[in-house]
């Protein structure tokens, strides 16, 4: 995996993706985790068909600004770029737009991970659960 990987994701922003609907606040806009979400599903678009089986990447890191409100019926674009890979570790500048402007940018770290030891460590943390 090499740098200048790029994937995109996009939505035309419904009432499901409003702040007041996902608990982040009462205005009536785009709510920063979904954009968020987007700018992960763009950075996953980029790598995951480049990912050996068995592997795949979970987030790890945000350093994420939302600078411009984006309305209902509005569309957004979120776009990803690896600009960075050091040993599993995956670091991506992200931004989104809107029609009308920038709206958030940042970066965004991901790591790989093997599924059959992950899924083991969550079975096993699994199983701590009322035994502290």
């Amino acid at each position: 995996m090499q740098p200048g990987l790029k994937g995109s994701a996009e939505i035309v922003v419904g009432e499901q993706h409003t702040a007041p609907h996902v608990g982040s606040g009462r205005v009536h806009v785009l709510a920063t985790p979904v954009m968020v979400n987007l700018m992960e599903a763009a950075a996953l678009r980029a790598v995951e068909g480049l990912l050996p089986a068995g592997h795949q990447t979970v987030g790890t890191h945000l350093d994420i600004t939302h600078v411009a409100a984006t309305p209902v019926g509005m569309r957004v674009l979120a776009h990803a770029e690896l600009i960075k890979v050091e040993k599993r570790t995956l670091t991506f500048r992200v931004h989104a737009e809107d029609e009308k402007e920038c709206i958030g940018e940042g970066i965004h770290e991901r790591i790989i991970i093997n599924l059959e030891r992950f899924d083991a460590r969550m079975q096993e943390k699994v199983g701590m659960i009322g035994k502290s």
